[in-house]
């Protein structure tokens, strides 16, 4: 009977062993709790130095690797969605077109792009080259660390001409995330499953992936994406869509991670940590997607996070989102 009972003991150790991962769960901590009326929509971060950004124009900025934050001057009261971070250059972009650049330790200041559009979100590289993409296709560039913008869209026509009688002879696809190496390889993901690629800084594009083509993934928005270094990394958007990619982006794979709600922001580290926000939702792997836990601590339940960055440095992933606050996950 003993010798049962240790076996039992045993199996059941191997098929908990086989079912889930190694590593604790990444339950959250908060760092930073706001009001019920402020909400937070952008996150990034360059090694220590980190912006988050939301409605109001609200700015928060951290130089400790997101231990603590500070409020800081905007010059206008217009909605901030997006942002980007580097070395001593940061750009945010949002509502009725607006872009806001900050250089050193000088104050925001307002900068023209030439347009009114609503803008979603911002990358920016070593070299100072920053992308931008919003409302209606919009792609805007810049060489010179954000200080001048011309538009990088191509002519969308020649994209959806197949399906004008479906989507209209006008159709310009929503981008919601861009990225932008320091090779000058431009990602961006949106619309109908869109991602497209520029390898020549925004002068011409190629589509790597669409939704609604046969054997596509759907006509579902993405709205969010992780590019890493080694290759690895993944986009997410409407109804629980996550595609995922192994070779830096030219090829895409679907992946089901257990849900159906609209996942708005992603990040990922090289140890294989993966942290997924969504409304009412985040889910977190930390073995490279292969398992996947609903997170449920402080009010993840009952509110929304809406977008995710990893802080280099120390591998916490940091997500923002409704009544200003701001959630830690440690690596």
């Amino acid at each position: 009977m003993v010798i049962k009972t240790i076996a039992g003991v045993l199996l059941l150790a191997v098929l908990v062993a086989n079912s889930v991962p190694g590593r604790a769960s990444q339950a959250p901590t908060e760092v930073v709790n706001g009001i019920p009326h402020q909400s937070l929509f952008g996150i990034a971060f360059d090694e220590a130095k980190g912006v988050a950004v939301g409605a109001a124009g609200q700015i928060l900025s951290t130089r400790d690797a997101g231990k603590s934050w500070t409020t800081e001057a905007t010059p206008n009261r217009l909605g901030l969605l997006g942002v980007a971070v580097r070395g001593e250059r940061r750009i945010a972009v949002g509502q009725m077109g607006q872009i806001l650049l900050k250089e050193g330790e000088g104050s925001w200041q307002i900068i023209d792009g030439g347009t009114q559009e609503r803008l979603m979100a911002v990358s920016l590289n070593a070299a100072g080259e920053a992308v931008i993409v919003g409302s209606f296709g919009l792609i805007l560039t810049s060489r010179d660390g954000g200080r001048t913008w011309v538009k990088g869209n191509p002519d969308w026509s020649q994209y959806f001409a197949a399906d004008a009688a479906e989507l209209g002879d006008d159709f310009k696809p929503h981008f919601y995330a861009v990225t932008v190496s320091d090779e000058r390889v431009i990602t961006v993901v949106g619309e109908l499953g869109l991602i497209l690629r520029s390898y020549d800084g925004g002068c011409s594009w190629t589509v790597l992936h669409r939704g609604d083509q046969a054997g596509g993934t759907g006509r579902a928005s993405l709205f969010a994406m992780d590019l890493r270094g080694d290759g690895k990394g993944y986009v997410v958007g409407q109804g629980g869509l996550v595609l995922t990619t192994a070779d830096g982006g030219t090829s895409w794979t679907k992946l089901d991670i257990g849900t159906e709600a609209h996942l708005l922001g992603v990040a990922t580290s090289p140890g294989g940590d993966v942290v997924v926000t969504a409304m009412r939702e985040v889910l977190t792997s930390r073995d490279g997607g292969t398992h996947w836990q609903k997170q449920d601590a402080l009010d993840i339940k009952t509110g929304w996070y809406n977008a995710a960055a990893r802080q280099q440095g120390t591998g916490a992933v940091f997500a923002v989102g409704h009544s200003g606050r701001i959630i830690r996950f440690a690596e």
